[in-house]
């Protein structure tokens, strides 16, 4: 179960430095059931917006023994410019968030430190209206 985790992220991770590494920041929805990337979309300021929405409203810490469900999907939002996230569950600069849809609750929201570790986080928002900017359907 570790390892699927581990690896889970490990693509993840190595899929985002593809993307870093272009000039145009995109948007990367992956399926965790296929185990790649399903569509790439380019990054724009409405989609920025939502984005720094739902960073405002983090309500807590995901506590689960096992982040990463074994189906459903990950947006990977890359963030320019860099966003100040200040609570008493995270304080640092966020340079790109992973919101995860495991269809069976609420999305919560994967984002590093910058010391590259993971923290997984319950937020507020209107994920409907950030789909739709996305023109995707789960």
């Amino acid at each position: 179960m570790i390892k699927k985790v581990l690896v889970c992220i490990l693509v993840f991770q190595l899929i985002s430095t593809n993307g870093i590494a272009q000039t145009n920041q995109q948007i990367q929805i992956f399926d965790i059931n296929k185990g790649k990337v399903i569509k790439v979309l380019q990054m724009n300021t409405d989609l920025q917006q939502e984005i720094e929405k739902f960073l405002e409203g983090i309500t807590g810490i995901c506590v689960k023994y096992n982040p990463i469900p074994n189906k459903g999907f990950m947006i990977r939002i890359p963030l320019e410019p860099n966003i100040k996230v200040r609570n008493q569950w995270f304080n640092d600069l966020v340079d790109e968030v992973t919101i995860i849809f495991s269809g069976q609750e609420k999305p919560y929201l994967m984002v590093f430190d910058d010391e590259n570790r993971p923290y997984f986080l319950t937020f507020e928002g209107n994920i409907s209206k950030f789909l739709g900017l996305l023109n995707f359907k789960p």
